[in-house]
């Protein structure tokens, strides 16, 4: 039988109001856009970096708001388990499972949980996951930036440095294959009017539903957006703003698919997409992205520009045009002052070059 973990993200300081039906608690508090600060994160598109499987020299402001751990003045209180995490504990420990429940309130005590699921040592030295591992790891979320930050810390654990780049890495990626995770949801409104990733790839949200993939399961393997600014993407992100009044605000940035260019940063734009899944397809009622898919190996990109056209009576009106396109990484660069940007639901703002590259089937979900 299996050893399973549940790991809740906590915050240190305790708030009133509890934890998981707002976007700023737990995982969607504000980021910083900020330079990498671990030797494996930096990307293959010109940053530079040095040996070390595991170095982490610090914590971006990007990693503290997926983890909870900005000076936002609400912070979620998780002292004690949450229903559903004691639900499915009991679920598993009625099928024989030997569970642990844990609170991980910094990266460090994320880490030390990610180690459990570590291989045997390996010639080259690389930490690597063990494909055989009798430990199964369910995350408990309250938002898609919590999974975010669990899935950050097992790309900074296992992602190898270039210059030591084993042979039996996929050609196709920077990474292995990074053990599977079962994930449960603990705010059930997610699922409907504000779809979650685990409501967009159809996942269980009963706590005995997830004990029974964690159980009896097998991996769903799915791509991974890794980006140049230290941290991943499960989901999306999605760039642009609106004034007080809900209309947005025209920004100007070069954006580039593989080889395509969708704007060269000299036009205005009102909206950039970039999908691996589906949660920011639409834009009120505009399709950004026509067909995301989070096991395709490809993500889909998409900008909105206003054009300005003249009818048969010589009377202007604006328009807009998206223009898609779909390939192995991505690159937006601002033109001018700071793009806000919301990526895997944590906002932040873009004020250099970002840079999004696909791993395909690099993490995986317990399912059914």
């Amino acid at each position: 039988m299996y050893d399973v973990v549940l790991l809740t993200l906590g915050s240190e300081r305790d708030a009133p109001g509890g934890c998981g039906s707002g976007g700023a608690c737990c995982g969607g508090a504000t980021g910083a856009d900020t330079a990498p600060t671990s030797q494996t994160d930096a990307a293959q598109t010109g940053t530079a970096q040095t040996d070390g499987n595991q170095t982490d020299s610090g914590q971006t402001d990007t990693d503290r708001a997926d983890s909870g751990q900005t000076g936002q003045t609400e912070q979620c209180a998780t002292e004690r388990p949450r229903v559903p995490v004691l639900a499915c504990a009991d679920a598993l420990n009625a099928r024989g499972a030997r569970v642990e429940t844990i609170t991980a309130r910094s990266d460090a005590e994320i880490d030390a949980v990610l180690a459990r699921l570590d291989g045997p040592a390996r010639p080259d030295g690389l930490t690597w996951p063990d494909p055989d591992s009798k430990t199964r790891l369910v995350v408990a979320t309250a938002s898609d930036g919590q999974l975010r930050a669990v899935l950050r810390r097992l790309v900074r654990r296992y992602a190898p440095a270039p210059s030591k780049r084993p042979a039996d890495l996929p050609g196709n990626r920077t990474l292995p294959d990074l053990p599977p995770v079962a994930v449960l949801p603990l705010d059930p409104a997610r699922a409907g009017t504000h779809r979650d990733l685990a409501a967009q790839l159809g996942l269980p949200r009963d706590p005995a539903a997830v004990a029974a993939a964690v159980l009896d399961g097998t991996p769903r393997r799915l791509d991974l957006l890794r980006n140049d600014g230290g941290s991943v993407t499960l989901d999306g992100a999605l760039l642009g703003a609106a004034d007080d009044a809900g209309r947005p605000l025209h920004w100007r940035a070069r954006v580039e698919v593989d080889d395509t260019i969708l704007t060269d940063g000299a036009e205005p734009l009102l909206a950039c997409a970039v999908g691996n899944a589906g949660g920011y397809a639409t834009l009120d009622d505009v399709t950004l992205l026509t067909a995301p898919d989070p096991a395709d190996g490809q993500v889909e990109v998409a900008v909105a520009v206003p054009v300005v056209v003249r009818s048969a009576w010589g009377r202007k009106r604006v328009r807009l045009e998206v223009r898609r396109a779909r390939g192995r990484a991505v690159s937006v660069l601002p033109r001018e002052g700071k793009v806000p940007y919301l990526d895997d639901g944590v906002e932040g703002e873009l004020t250099r070059k970002r840079s999004w590259w696909i791993e395909p089937g690099a993490w995986a979900v317990w399912s059914i």
